[in-house]
């Protein structure tokens, strides 16, 4: 047998020996098939068991994130600027926004956490795309979002005992878009 032969021979023996696939039918998506109810990572731990395990640890995790946005706020040396005007130059979305929207604190000392970073709308109208000047043939809106807090609940003074926490959802503006 020449060269060509034997690499054919043997092309053909390790096709015959090669450990099969099953072949994806028709219809069906090639790669991994839908993921069952896993937390990402190389633990591969069941969600109903993380949430299991610490219900709070989402929650915390969430109000320490809000946390460090009011904390940006409050350290910004960006003087709180209320022009209605688009920065194509920032990254920040509320800023290249053609309804764009600036943050102020809402302050609840009643709610944990006590501060949340809340949106307010810089234009009474919207900002043309073409000539990037306000056009008050729209209307710039703030959007509304349902976020959960913890209130506190303390009894009455003529009545004594601990304060209690219970979570709620609190109706806060997210950020502004256009509406006709």
């Amino acid at each position: 047998m020449d060269w060509p032969h034997s690499l054919l021979f043997l092309l053909a023996i390790s096709i015959f020996l090669a450990p099969s696939y099953p072949r994806n039918t028709k219809g069906k998506r090639k790669g991994q098939g839908r993921p069952g109810p896993l937390a990402p990572g190389p633990h591969q731990v069941p969600l109903d068991l993380v949430s299991r395990v610490k219900p709070y640890a989402r929650m915390e995790e969430y109000e320490r994130n809000l946390g460090e946005m009011v904390a940006q706020l409050r350290n910004s040396s960006e003087p709180a600027k209320k022009k209605c005007e688009v920065n194509l130059q920032l990254w920040l979305s509320n800023k290249r926004s053609l309804s764009p929207w600036g943050y102020s604190i809402n302050h609840d000392p009643s709610r944990i956490p006590a501060d949340l970073p809340e949106a307010r709308c810089l234009c009474l109208g919207c900002v043309n795309p073409f000539t990037m000047q306000e056009d008050r043939s729209m209307v710039s809106v703030p959007v509304f979002s349902q976020v959960p807090v913890r209130r506190r609940l303390c009894p009455q003074p003529p009545r004594p005992g601990p304060c209690r926490q219970r979570v709620v959802m609190e109706t806060i503006a997210v950020g502004c878009t256009c509406i006709f």
